[in-house]
């Protein structure tokens, strides 16, 4: 398997994973104060929404490059 179709593979299954889910969450460290040796952080919680056009186009775009990626020009 080429490279082009291993991208195709990983670019449909990222847009129905895209899809399926519709957002993903993280969770990061923030440093809110620093006094001397007391230290204070804050857990903040992003949450991201994956559009349904980018999951869609995933899966367009892996397609088009799972179907062409073996043909040489």
């Amino acid at each position: 398997m080429n490279t082009a179709k291993l991208v195709g593979v990983i670019l449909i299954a990222a847009g129905v994973i895209g899809l399926v889910y519709g957002s993903f969450s993280y969770t990061k460290d923030t440093q809110a104060l620093k006094l001397g040796p007391v230290e204070v952080t804050v857990k903040e919680k992003e949450t991201i929404n994956v559009p349904v056009w980018a999951g869609v186009g995933a899966i367009v775009v892996g397609g088009v490059l799972l179907l062409m990626g073996g043909r040489k020009g």
